[in-house]
């Protein structure tokens, strides 16, 4: 099977630069959103909301708007010229429902932007990689409590988009050796249900060999977890991993019994593990750019990215 690749990056951003929001899961807090815009005007950019972002599912209050309307959305968003960014307002549940009505061709056709999401977001992640060569950033979404409260979230964020280089190596205070040792590989991963839920599917990547996967979610018991990650094993997708970066696991249930079903599942094949990296669901989300080539140390808790994030 072929192992993890590189894939395409988009370019940094300017001051001046026009960044699109879209809504591809849950229903937006209009309040929330124009916090998280005035962030983005601070920082020199000009935000366009997509058409659907505010609209609300007619049957369904999970979604944000109607499924069509928000692949709609992020098709019309990538492949506008004027635009050099897309960002996700928010998680919840629904990019699975509109994944597969993006137009990926034309997305592919307009090629890589910066693309900013996380949790639910993950399933456009591996769309992105799969259906268009394109990389992303696991990174906080702009109407999300984190990134309108936390300065070192909207930091890392904000180093990433316009300052890539400097970004280079994640080295966060709280991470620790799992299992020791040291990986090269292609960044990939995210929210593991959304992985999990992933395989099978149109867009779902065949395998992570050869990758630097990873790993977080909110919500997910212990023995969900390791349900998930079984999952995972079973299917054959974690078969040749290079080394795993594990984030946080909000609301998942004591840390003690989560790592215990971490280290009962991933410690055993005999690959760098990282945890507590500081991404995800946590009170502060660091970026971490997927599909660049990098090396994670587990001894010393860091990643270190071949090439910035952006061109």
């Amino acid at each position: 099977m072929t192992p993890v690749e590189a894939l395409a990056r988009g370019e940094r951003l300017r001051p001046g630069a026009r960044v699109a929001v879209v809504a591809p899961s849950g229903p937006v807090p209009e309040e929330r959103l124009a916090a998280g815009l005035d962030i983005l005007r601070g920082w020199g950019l000009e935000p366009v909301v997509a058409p659907h972002v505010l609209d609300s599912h007619p049957t369904l209050d999970h979604l944000a708007g109607a499924d069509r309307a928000r692949a709609r959305d992020l098709t019309e968003a990538w492949c506008d010229p004027t635009v050099s960014a897309v960002l996700c307002a928010r998680g919840g549940f629904g990019a699975q429902r509109m994944v597969d009505l993006v137009d990926w061709a034309a997305i592919r056709a307009a090629g890589p932007k910066a693309f900013v999401g996380y949790s639910d977001v993950t399933a456009l992640h591996e769309a992105l990689a799969v259906r268009a060569g394109f990389g992303g950033l696991h990174g906080p979404m702009v109407a999300a409590g984190t990134f309108l409260s936390d300065p070192t979230t909207q930091e890392s964020l904000r180093a990433t988009l316009f300052e890539p280089e400097s970004v280079r190596t994640l080295a966060p205070e709280t991470a620790r050796t799992l299992v020791p040792g040291r990986a090269r590989g292609v960044t990939l991963g995210g929210c593991a249900s959304l992985l999990a839920a992933d395989l099978g599917t149109p867009q779902g990547r065949p395998s992570a060999r050869g990758g630097l996967l990873f790993l977080e979610d909110v919500g997910e018991e212990p023995y969900r977890l390791d349900r998930i990650l079984t999952q995972l094993l079973r299917s054959g997708w974690l078969d040749g991993v290079a080394g795993i970066g594990l984030g946080s696991w909000e609301e998942c249930g004591p840390y003690d019994e989560v790592r215990a079903v971490l280290d009962d599942r991933l410690g055993g094949l005999g690959v760098p593990v990282v945890e507590e990296m500081g991404f995800g669901h946590s009170p502060t989300a660091r970026t971490v750019p997927l599909g660049v080539p990098a090396v994670l140390d587990a001894d010393t808790g860091t990643l270190t990215l071949d090439v910035p994030a952006l061109r």
